[in-house]
């Protein structure tokens, strides 16, 4: 993977941008918009390598989450409306991905037992291994991202993430 110089980092010219809103806007608060860039910035990052890692395996980065979701969920099975929910898609977004699994053989499509107007996405033998293929990669890959961290760290700034996406939730 090509990895940016660490001297010249990707948010430089980010922070330029705001120094230059704030002398102009005085009130703008910098604090808050360069959380919110960082958060912003993180996510490309995280999407972009994420897709680099999971081409050698046929997948992009949606598809890897709907295949998570799935294999993480308590019977192993998942409504695309469910999928659609947790994943913050549109349900049109979460078909199309969908589609495009069961067409690769990685999921199989099921009426529900309870409500047979509903269906019930189940990964195939070959989801499963799939996932156990690429989980060590996508292992190494996040302890990689956090390897400055410490445990304490990483635990502080998860509280802190979690009471931005509060802030970020409630209403205006």
């Amino acid at each position: 993977m090509n990895r940016p110089d660490p001297a010249a980092s990707r948010f430089d010219a980010t922070q330029l941008r705001l120094q230059a809103t704030c002398r102009k806007h005085r009130s703008f608060p910098r604090p808050a918009a360069t959380l919110v860039r960082l958060v912003k910035l993180l996510h490309r990052l995280a999407v972009d390598h994420g897709n680099e890692l999971l081409r050698a395996h046929g997948l992009g980065y949606p598809e890897y989450n709907v295949l998570m979701m799935i294999d993480a969920s308590p019977d192993g099975a998942l409504s695309p409306s469910l999928i659609a929910e947790a994943a913050g898609e549109k349900f049109a977004n979460v078909t199309r991905l969908t589609n495009q699994l069961v067409d690769k053989g990685l999921l199989a499509r099921a009426a529900s037992a309870q409500d047979r107007r509903m269906s019930l996405l189940r990964l195939t033998p070959a989801g499963h291994a799939l996932i156990a293929a690429f989980l060590p990669q996508v292992s190494r890959q996040l302890r990689h991202y956090t390897r400055h961290l410490d445990t304490s760290e990483q635990a502080q700034l998860q509280a802190l993430m979690l009471k931005l996406l509060r802030g970020m939730e409630e209403p205006l």
